[in-house]
This record gives C-alpha cells, structure tokens and sequence, in this order.
C-alpha cells in the first residue's frame, strides 16, 4: 500500500496533525491557532497531550485512540481546566461518526471528574471538533455544530458543556472567509495556501514539523508505536481489574502487582483475571501466578 511521505502530507493526514500540534517547540503555538480561528473566539493558555490509547474500562471493552487532546485552563487564575478540545481528522467516511463521537465523548469525560466529586460543575466543557475532507452531512456547510436542545421547546436552555463540530474542508456554506482559508490550508498545507495572517503562522509551524529529522525518523515507526501502546494499555487494564478482584481476599501486595507487571503474555493475563474472580485466597492465586511465570520462562529458555 503507498504510503505519503513527510512532504506530501497535510494537516488532514494524522501524522501530521499530531506531530505538528504536539510538538515540543510550536505544538501548543499550532493549537492555539488553528482554535482560534475555527471556534472565531480566543484560545489562551493550553496544555496539548500527545497521541495515545485508552482502555476500556473492564477487560473485553472497547478502548479509543485518542489524536490531539487540548486542554485550556481557566481565565480565573484557578489553574483549572475549563475546556477540552478532542481534534480528529479524517480522510475516509468509514464509521458512524455520530455514534463514534458519543463514545469518544464518554471516554474523554470519564477522566476529568475525580473519584468521589460529586460537584458535576467541575467538568469542563468539551469540544469534539471533527475536520474531514468530505462533506458527512450533504448540505454544502464548512461548519455543522450540534448541540443539546428539548425536542417540544428548543429555546429551553440547556447547557451540558458538550459542543459537536465537524468542519468540512470542501464546504462553500457558511463560516467566514478566516475560517474557509482555515480550511483550505489544513487539506491543503503549504505555502500556496498561507494566505492570511493565521494560515501563514500556520505554515510556519508546518514547516519546522516538515523539516525536523526526528518527525521524519518517527514517521518509519509511528504504526509500530500505535500498535503497542494498544497492547501495553489492554494489559495494564487486566492488571488493574485483577487487582480490583484481589481485594475481596486481602489485597494484592506491591510484589504480586510486580510480578504481574512481567507476565508477557495477554491471554495469559486473562487467564489469570479468571483465577482471580474465583480465588479463595492470595496464597493460592499467588502460586497459580508464579506456575504462569515459570510456565512463559521456560518457553523463553526454549527459544
């Protein structure tokens, strides 16, 4: 399968977004701009999270990957988080976006209310702005933005904090001319497309993500990372449920957490998961735990 090289890609490829928007010297400089202009308001002090997996919640369960995560903190002064912005590109129409987004908001959420805050106002709000280059919705609109409204009266207010926003790179409706060059630079990103004061920032940014020899030695091992940040995150979760279940019998001590931390095998994790929902005692668990370390070491010595 071809596969683009550096140069040729633009802010709609996910390569790109997230090395340019999670770069160590522009990345929050790149997220700012682009906000700014696509949401038409000012975007201060931000935090950008680097491209990762998250887990389902329980062993069996769906996990994301989430792409660009910014998070803006309060004009207060607090230090507390008063918006998230999930940033998802996409170059093919091949999910159900509407349903995919209410996932990835539930996932997302679950991680800003701490356990026991019964004070809901502490959630921030949260944007998931989704750029495509293709028209999901048929009606000819650069911006389509839904929100939470009553079915029998629509001027009810109804705020819950949650902003839905797909921008359609090849949309001619709607918007303004800053938010249209936007746009055109994300599909399109390259000098020819900086044409005003934010797209040329923009460019700038580009540029040195282009230009960095560690973008380009990353691009040969991006899939590879993906793949195993998938594979450390599920066994994380089975070792996190399995000391959720030690509990009932004592407790899991540092040491068992440790040596289940080196089991190398997932299904072998999940066997032990088993072990653990029906487990009488630590002692027992404990030894079933160390035949299945004895058991992966021997297989290695075999090889």
């Amino acid at each position: 399968m071809y596969k683009k090289r550096l140069e040729e890609m633009n802010l709609i490829d996910d390569f790109l977004m997230n090395a340019a928007t999670t770069d160590q010297e522009v990345g929050e400089a790149c997220c700012r701009c682009m906000l700014s202009v696509l949401l038409q308001r000012k975007i201060d002090r931000v935090h950008v999270i680097s491209q990762r997996f998250l887990p389902g919640a329980m062993p069996g369960q769906r996990g994301i990957r989430m792409d660009v995560e910014v998070t803006e903190e309060s004009d207060d002064g607090s230090g507390l988080i008063a918006n998230v912005y999930d940033m998802e590109p996409h170059t093919a129409n091949d999910m159900d976006f509407p349903r995919a987004n209410r996932f990835r908001q539930a996932k997302t959420d679950g991680r800003y209310m701490k356990s026991g805050d019964n004070e809901f106002k502490h959630l921030p709000d949260l944007y998931v702005i989704t750029i495509m280059n293709f028209d999901l919705f048929k009606k000819g609109y650069m911006i389509y933005d839904f929100r939470t409204t009553c079915i029998q009266d629509p001027a009810i207010p109804y705020d819950d904090g949650l902003y839905r926003i797909y921008f359609n790179t090849t949309g001619t409706k709607g918007g303004s001319q800053a938010i249209k060059n936007m746009l055109n630079y994300i599909q399109n990103s390259g000098s020819v497309s900086a044409v005003d004061d934010a797209t040329e920032e923009l460019e700038g940014y580009v540029h040195k993500v282009k230009t960095d020899p560690e973008v380009r030695r990353s691009i040969m091992t991006f899939g590879d990372i993906i793949d195993r940040e998938k594979k450390e995150s599920s066994k994380n979760t089975l070792v996190s449920c399995i000391g959720d279940l030690l509990e009932d019998i004592g407790g899991a001590t540092d040491e068992i957490v440790d040596k289940l931390g080196t089991v190398s095998k997932e299904e072998n994790l999940k066997y032990l998961h088993k072990l653990a929902a029906r487990a009488e005692s630590m002692e027992t668990f404990e030894k079933s735990l160390d035949e299945v370390l004895e058991a992966e070491a021997k297989k290695f010595d075999e090889k």
